[in-house]
């Protein structure tokens, strides 16, 4: 690349999603510089922009914390962390206000009534957004507060000096520029991990915070735990409209049932929970069909969100409750900090959304007041220069292999629902071995034409690297819990298995341990099994 530019600050926020608009703001609220850096374009790109809902739990309300926190528990199949829980609960209301005060109205029925949804007495609710506009408010949020925005700089690794992290290294995808960011801190919120899946809107999202974080040698947890979801089969990728008119009737969102190919209706599951169609599909029951009350029948298929973990699940494991890692002055929030909110399981409602403004909120804070009390880093110019060399090494290439066909063959070999949803020893550990082959071979000879091309080519690195730590994390998983089903262990197995993995770059290897969920968070054992847990599993004694 033919220049490059050096920006210094306080704090730099990667990703322009909603938990990297509150991080930025409340950091710049303290007083410190702030940049805010994204791949796209902060108001446009990401998941935030098709946002339907997000939870407010208020006391004044009639909500009981008690009744929210006890369903979380029992849908997350008690591998949830409670502490991270009652603070969303309990900081929602505030993010609530926040963004009404930002210039987010909330949909209101013709009697100028809030929409929410609840699941009952005692229970918070979801309030509808309005569809599209979200995003862009919170961009002018962080314009008005003074908050330096570099938008199409895609980062591609974080600059660590000894067991600190002072900075990142990135390219612009609009001209010959190559990014140093030099700060005292940062904090990751780049979303949820993907492999370009075709219906879920997260086809941007490839894994980029927690891959750049896990290289850095940060902890990565939640990987086991899929995010179970499903779009139609004439127009899959209508999930993905951006006008009201163009999305997927409420119908069909919100089906009164499901049934398989010989008519028989699939059992509901709590939360959102749609390993039911890939059961079906096993069993060579397909298509699932939707059928509302009319008897209005739409074929639906389920994988739409592959390569994706559960919302709040995944990622940078947090040391704290202010969004901290293991590495000083790395910060993560949003769907890039895995504080496992909701375990195992989505619950729905609009928790993401309320879980992504709170850590966003909380490690802008926590950064800001790190990043005053820190001395300009000092920065290793070798490590720079190795960092450069690696973010524009694609481009550079004379020969090698297509991101895009690379791609290709890494989804023929993890999306497959007898690998991702329907997990088995022995066909991960097969799946395994082509990932690996593709790490150590096609990713080190990825060839990009052009500025776009190396766009593709960091993101499939990425992906390869989430496809690792989900097979990783599945295998040494030996039991059934949640959205993550194995055939080969079909129960779930408490208390061994009432914990959370996690996955650490130790010596150039990738190793997976187990950190136990405390005891004081375990269901009562006295309840019977069957009644602890509310969803069977095919082959479950």
């Amino acid at each position: 690349m033919s220049a490059e530019k050096i920006i210094e600050t306080d704090v730099l926020i990667i990703g322009g999603g909603i938990a990297g608009c509150f991080a930025s703001i409340k950091a710049k609220e303290q007083g410190v510089e702030v940049v805010m850096v994204d791949k796209g374009s902060v108001g446009r790109s990401g998941a935030t922009p098709f946002g339907r809902g997000i939870m407010v739990f208020n006391p004044d309300w009639g909500h009981d914390l008690n009744v929210c926190m006890d369903r979380i528990n029992k849908v997350a199949e008690y591998v949830n962390n409670r502490e991270w829980g009652e603070i969303i609960f309990k900081e929602s209301y505030e993010r609530y206000q926040e963004l009404i005060s930002w210039g987010v109205e909330f949909e209101k029925d013709n009697n100028d009534k809030l929409i929410t949804k609840s699941n009952g007495p005692g229970h918070s609710e979801a309030l509808n957004l309005p569809y599209g506009k979200l995003a862009p408010l919170l961009r002018k949020q962080v314009e008005n507060s003074s908050v330096t925005i570099v938008d199409r700089v895609m980062i591609t690794d974080l600059v660590r000096q000894e067991e600190k992290i002072v900075g990142a290294v990135g390219f612009s995808l609009d001209n010959n520029k190559l990014y140093f960011f030099k700060a005292k801190a940062t904090v990751v919120c780049a979303g949820t991990s993907s492999f370009k899946p075709f219906a879920f809107p997260i086809s941007d999202l490839t894994g980029d915070g927690a891959a750049m974080a896990y290289r850095a040698g940060a902890e990565i947890t939640g990987k086991e735990f899929n995010f179970t979801t499903r779009t139609t089969a004439k127009n899959p990728a209508a999930w993905v409209s951006r006008t009201r008119s163009q999305r997927v009737p409420s119908s069909v969102m919100h089906p009164p049932r499901f049934k398989n190919a010989e008519g028989d209706e699939l059992p509901e599951r709590p939360g959102v929970f749609f390993l039911n169609m890939e059961f079906e599909t096993h069993a060579g029951r397909a298509p699932i069909y939707s059928e509302t009350a009319d008897g209005k029948r739409t074929e639906m298929l389920g994988g739409a969100a592959s390569g994706a973990s559960v919302h709040m699940s995944e990622g940078i494991w947090p040391v704290n409750t202010q969004g901290a890692t293991g590495l000083l002055g790395l910060y993560a929030a949003g769907e890039s900090c895995g504080i496992m909110l909701a375990g195992s399981v989505y619950p729905g409602g609009g928790l993401a959304l309320s879980a992504a403004g709170t850590t966003g909120a909380r490690a802008g804070l926590s950064a800001a007041r790190y990043a005053e009390k820190t001395d300009k880093p000092t920065v290793d110019e070798g490590e720079i220069k190795r960092l450069k060399l690696i973010a524009q090494s694609p481009l550079e290439r004379s020969g090698g292999f297509s991101p895009r066909w690379v791609t290709q063959v890494l989804q023929n070999t993890v999306i497959p629902y007898f690998i991702l949803f329907i997990k088995h020893e022995d066909r991960m550990k097969s799946a395994l071995t082509i990932v690996s082959f593709i790490r150590d071979h096609l990713v080190p000879k990825l060839l990009a034409k052009d500025l776009h091309e190396l766009r593709l080519a960091h993101e499939t690195k990425n992906m390869v690297l989430n496809a690792e730590m989900k097979l990783k994390a599945s295998l040494f998983r030996k039991e059934s819990r949640g959205t993550h089903y194995r055939e080969d262990y079909t129960q779930r197995d408490d208390p061994d298995w009432l914990a959370w993995v996690l996955l650490k770059k130790i010596e150039g290897e990738m190793k997976v341990f187990k950190k136990p969920v405390p005891q004081e968070w375990w269901p009562d054992f006295s309840i019977p099994y069957m009644e602890r847990y509310a969803a069977r599993f095919p082959g479950e004694a």
